[in-house]
């Protein structure tokens, strides 16, 4: 299996949790929230990997213990978020486990009525909007 593939299988394994294609990647979300993002050779560093929403201090832990499979990612580092290398040493189980903190952080600002309901897009895709009338 493909590390997209084993990626989607614990992702989506969690309750209300669905996969959306953001800036050609593909995410993992639950109600509004985005949890893990896959890349591929992000601007061509060479590796497949994850970026996961972490818990406060925990980015400065992983990188500092394991710089070779932990790394401040682009654009959402600063905010947290560590990327893990995903390779052929890749534990899945100490992954699992990332993936299932950085999920519960999500799920933490959601009602479980959100979840529940999924993507936000779907109900507004099936709502007409309302015309906007110009006012002279």
């Amino acid at each position: 299996m493909n590390p997209l593939d084993r990626l989607r299988a614990v992702c989506l394994g969690f309750p209300g949790a669905y996969e959306k294609v953001a800036w050609s990647a593909p995410t993992f979300r639950v109600g509004d929230r985005q949890f893990a993002m896959f890349v591929d050779d992000h601007h061509g560093v060479g590796f497949a990997g994850v970026w996961l929403k972490a818990p406060e201090g925990a980015q400065e832990e992983l990188v500092a213990a394991d710089p070779k499979r932990f790394y401040v990612p682009p654009y959402v580092g600063k905010g947290g978020w560590v990327g893990v290398r995903l390779d052929g040493r890749t534990s899945w189980k100490v992954l699992a486990g990332l993936l299932a903190e950085a999920y519960a952080g999500a799920a933490s600002t959601q009602s479980a009525a959100r979840i529940a309901r999924g993507p936000a897009n779907r109900s507004a895709a099936a709502k007409p909007r309302p015309r906007r009338r110009t006012v002279r």
